[in-house]
């Protein structure tokens, strides 16, 4: 399974992100053929079996990427995460967990979209056992990063609720994931109206997200449209997303469609 250019592009850009028991992490899984196989056969299911958006190894390489853009806002901004603050640990090993969470919270696309998160969680669990056991000793430590990684997975539906701001992290990066690239190939693939389209074309109108600093919150969100149909994914997609987040408290939400003054939802 060779990787594409975009999905190399990606890894340089997470991998000069981190250091340490994060970084040694997600190389590990990057490299796991395992973990590249779940990755690839949920995309072949989400795209050629149902139509939907990419949720193969782009776009979970994205949303690594995204929780680590949003990490790294909050430390700089004096946020403690939940491994901190109850256990004592290092945010590096709430990053960690969040990584986990990020590049295996799709995977069970490959089984059925119903109840997705769910497959996810039981297929990554072994996989999350195997990369803790080759990085961390403490078994406290390693139960309470599964823990975390699993609730991260299962919870980024915003369909069941997740109580650690590390959950909440990998939640909203997964709905920041909503550029045009994300519906290109089932676009292409697909001419023919279906109920759901909504979702195909709205993600086709949106040109950028960035996550950068906020003005008066740690984390700023601009979502950049081509035409208002976007303004579908911000509020059905992203926003509830963001609703149902321990982080939200820490976001500041701005859309517009490119040309025009951006609208603040949070």
């Amino acid at each position: 399974m060779n990787k594409s250019r975009k999905e190399e592009l990606l890894e340089e850009e997470i991998l000069k992100n981190l250091s340490g028991k994060p970084l040694q992490i997600t190389e590990y899984l990057l490299n796991d053929k395992e973990t590249r196989a779940f990755q690839e056969y949920a995309n072949v299911v989400s795209i050629k079996r149902l139509g939907y958006n990419d949720h193969g190894p782009v776009h979970m390489r994205k949303a690594a990427l995204n929780s680590i853009l949003m990490v790294t806002l909050l430390t700089k901004a004096g946020v403690r995460f939940d491994l901190e603050k109850e256990m004592g640990y290092s945010h590096t090993d709430s990053l960690a967990a969040i990584i986990m969470a990020a590049l295996l919270h799709d995977i069970g696309m490959g089984v059925s979209r119903k109840d997705h998160e769910f497959h996810s969680a039981v297929l990554a669990s072994p996989i999350i056992a195997r990369a803790l056991s080759l990085f961390y000793d403490d078994p406290l430590v390693k139960a309470a990063l599964h823990a975390l990684a699993l609730e991260g997975i299962t919870g980024h539906m915003a369909t069941h609720p997740v109580t650690s701001l590390e959950a909440g992290v990998v939640l909203i990066a997964d709905g920041c994931d909503m550029e045009r690239g994300r519906a290109r190939i089932t676009t292409m693939l697909s001419k023919q109206p279906k109920v759901g389209d909504i979702h195909r074309y709205s993600a086709t109108a949106i040109n950028h997200v960035e996550i950068c600093q906020g003005d008066e919150k740690p984390i700023r969100i601009s979502v950049e449209m081509e035409s208002t149909t976007g303004f579908f994914q911000v509020e059905e997609v992203l926003y509830p997303k963001i609703s149902n987040s321990p982080v939200k408290k820490y976001i500041e939400l701005f859309a517009n469609k490119r040309g025009e003054s951006p609208l603040r939802y949070l």
